[in-house]
């Protein structure tokens, strides 16, 4: 009976909510101000930033192996493979953000574009455009496009490490395809980690609504700047439950910036091993707060080595800012570029130190060859496995329309050589062709044969 009676309250609510709005003449608006005051919007900011979120539609082919059944097999013929392969076509939508006007720069996300054969952005005044793929970092899940365009309005980045918990936030994007949409809410949570989304996690929590086709769109602080890119949800349908994760905009800016200047992200590296802190084990280690990064060990020979980190040692901030778990540390240390000069604040034995670290170079072990050479692009270079029969580098991938292709490349080659100079890994690869010019002869091994392929 007491539910019959909220309902008819509410009901009578909505009813006189609604007479009154009736009464309005047809022409009158909604008043601006209140007692003298304006009324608060969101909409100059949203005017402002909208032009530089972008809406994506990616097609390509997708490749599906499928195995047949052994007792099937002899219907098909002693010769047959014991499996098809096959190409299905698909689309797929997305969102972007343009960070430079003048060279038509647009982030999104990797998972977005991912085995995209051609990608078309639709910009806010409708024009629908082809973007070109810069380079991408499966690992962050970031991707940086870039289209040919005049009129372009790009977005300011905000320095994510200001942000507070319940700071206001703007998502927008391109929801179920719908075109571009606007949510709001607060910053719920920083420096998510462990949710097994990505490789590399250090999310921004929000409630703002994010759900599929936000990915790749903007989180905007009520600045109109760019605090991060939305990237994933949490929800049992793939529906917004008011729980959505995005990258933050310094991870962004610290990966586009390597991808720019490098055409890939050289990951710098710290060389420690460790865990999450604990009330045990902080009181062990002379500490009283729970927050920060635990040293299990340190490699010899690494960054942190050098800078005379030790096991047992508990990292409690990163270039002032407060670490609050390993997994932050991590991501932060992973997309900032090798050769990056840090400091790190640490307890040890109950007392505060600071320590200067200039992050190493992690073990590149696949990249995109074009990074090497033009006439490679197409192809994707790994180290061969641990005790193969031949070391080197293998063309793991390889697009058949591609100038790698055209070259003469195929997958499976392995490169021994570089103008006469043995390699037998990435690094030695990137040591050979460095500053070549001219032509490239490089020595492969394709099968039992051994053969040279130039390149000019």
């Amino acid at each position: 009976m007491s539910n019959t009676r909220h309902m008819l309250k509410l009901s009578a609510l909505t009813l006189s909510l609604s007479l009154c709005l009736s009464a309005l003449p047809a022409h009158a608006a909604l008043p601006l101000q209140v007692n003298g005051q304006e009324m608060p919007s969101l909409a100059p900011i949203v005017e402002q930033v909208t032009p530089a979120v972008v809406n994506i539609l990616v097609s390509g082919k997708k490749v599906t192996k499928q195995e047949i059944p052994e007792q099937f097999r002899f219907f098909f013929g002693p010769d047959f493979p014991g499996s098809q392969v096959q190409e299905q076509p698909f689309q797929a939508l997305g969102s972007g953000v343009i960070i430079d006007a003048n060279k038509g720069y647009i982030i999104t996300n990797h998972h977005v574009i991912d085995g995209a054969d051609e990608i078309k952005v639709t910009l806010k005044d409708g024009r629908e455009l082809t973007a070109k793929k810069i380079g991408e970092d499966q690992q962050s899940d970031i991707a940086l496009l870039q289209i040919k365009a005049d009129g372009l309005t790009a977005i300011k980045m905000a320095n994510s490490d200001n942000l507070r918990v319940g700071d206001f936030a703007m998502a927008i994007g391109n929801p179920f395809g719908l075109g571009q949409t606007v949510t709001s809410g607060i910053i719920s949570a920083l420096g998510r980690s462990g949710l097994n989304i990505e490789n590399i996690e250090n999310f921004i929590q929000t409630d703002a609504a994010i759900n599929s086709g936000n990915s790749g769109g903007a989180l905007v602080n009520l600045k109109g700047e760019l605090i991060g890119v939305n990237t994933a949800i949490l929800g049992p349908n793939g529906g917004n439950i008011g729980i959505g994760f995005a990258i933050p905009s310094n991870m962004i800016h610290d990966i586009t910036d390597q991808i720019v200047k490098y055409g890939e992200v050289r990951r710098g590296v710290l060389g420690i091993m460790g865990g999450e802190l604990n009330a045990d084990l902080a009181k062990a280690f002379g500490y009283n707060k729970q927050q920060g990064a635990f040293v299990n060990q340190v490699m010899p020979g690494s960054a942190a080595s050098e800078a005379g980190i030790k096991a047992g040692d508990i990292i409690t901030k990163l270039n002032g800012k407060d670490i609050r778990s390993f997994g932050e540390l991590r991501a932060n240390i992973a997309t900032m570029g090798a050769g990056k000069k840090i400091t790190l604040g640490l307890i040890r034995d109950g007392k505060d130190m600071t320590v200067d670290v200039t992050l190493k170079q992690a073990d590149m072990t696949e990249t995109k060859a074009s990074v090497l050479h033009p006439a490679l692009e197409g192809a994707t270079f790994t180290d061969t496995e641990p005790g193969s029969d031949v070391q080197g580098v293998v063309i793991k991938k390889l697009d058949e329309k591609s100038p790698a292709a055209q070259a003469g490349l195929q997958e499976g080659d392995v490169i021994v050589g570089v103008n006469r100079t043995p390699i037998s890994n990435l690094k030695e690869l990137r040591a050979a062709m460095k500053n070549k010019n001219g032509i490239l002869a490089l020595n492969i091994r394709r099968g039992d044969v051994s053969l040279y392929l130039v390149l000019r």
